[in-house]
């Protein structure tokens, strides 16, 4: 998202400051929630400092809609919820885990479909802490899959050629426009890698 130690190009910072230059006039270029390194969908960017605050307050209302598709391991009985706060990992700080005195998280569950030893979930967002989907899933036992942080070791835990990084994707987007008011809604259709992981599960025997 933004530039940092060993990352200083290429980040999507870059790109807005290089597109839309007024995006330099907005607090963190416009950047009002974040994806994962390597979670591939959408997200929405300021422009301008009203579009910012009005982004902000959905936020802080939990008003926007966030919906991600996620292929994790194992078979995932029936729709469910984690509520579970987040903070910084104790042992590794790179890492965010359960912890007792984190930030309250609330995660939503519903099973799109049931593939081999693995499930297609349809997960939604209540609150947006980093790495919310993927330390949650994997506190009920389904991590997602290709998750080299919180699942299994990176290249042992997908069948045929893999996906290379965690197979999570924000598919959907709601919230109402900061100036004229109205519902907007976007949607992105399953990645490449994503889609071709959920044709092998499906053929796999």
């Amino acid at each position: 998202m933004h530039p940092g130690s060993g990352n200083w190009q290429g980040t999507l910072a870059n790109a807005l400051l290089h597109h839309a230059p007024q995006v330099k006039d907005v607090p963190r270029a416009g950047i009002v929630h974040r994806l994962d390194k390597d979670t591939s969908g959408l997200m929405v960017v300021a422009k301008t400092i009203t579009a910012q605050v009005s982004l902000v307050r959905q936020l802080q209302a939990r008003s926007v809609r966030r919906d991600y598709a996620a292929i994790v391991h194992g078979s995932v009985a029936r729709d469910g919820s984690v509520d579970a706060p987040l903070g910084r990992d104790p042992r590794v700080r790179t890492r965010m885990a359960v912890v007792a005195q984190g930030k309250p998280a609330r995660t939503h569950y519903h099973v799109i479909a049931r593939l081999q030893q693995f499930s297609l979930l349809e997960c939604t967002l209540d609150t947006g802490r980093t790495h919310q989907i993927r330390v949650h899933m994997a506190r009920i036992g389904h991590p997602i899959a290709g998750d080299a942080v919180y699942g299994l070791k990176k290249g042992r835990d997908l069948p045929g050629p893999g996906i290379g990084r965690q197979a999570l994707h924000a598919q959907r987007l709601a919230l109402v426009h900061p100036v004229s008011g109205l519902a907007m809604r976007w949607e992105s259709a399953l990645p490449e890698d994503m889609a071709a992981l959920l044709a092998v599960l499906r053929t796999s025997r």
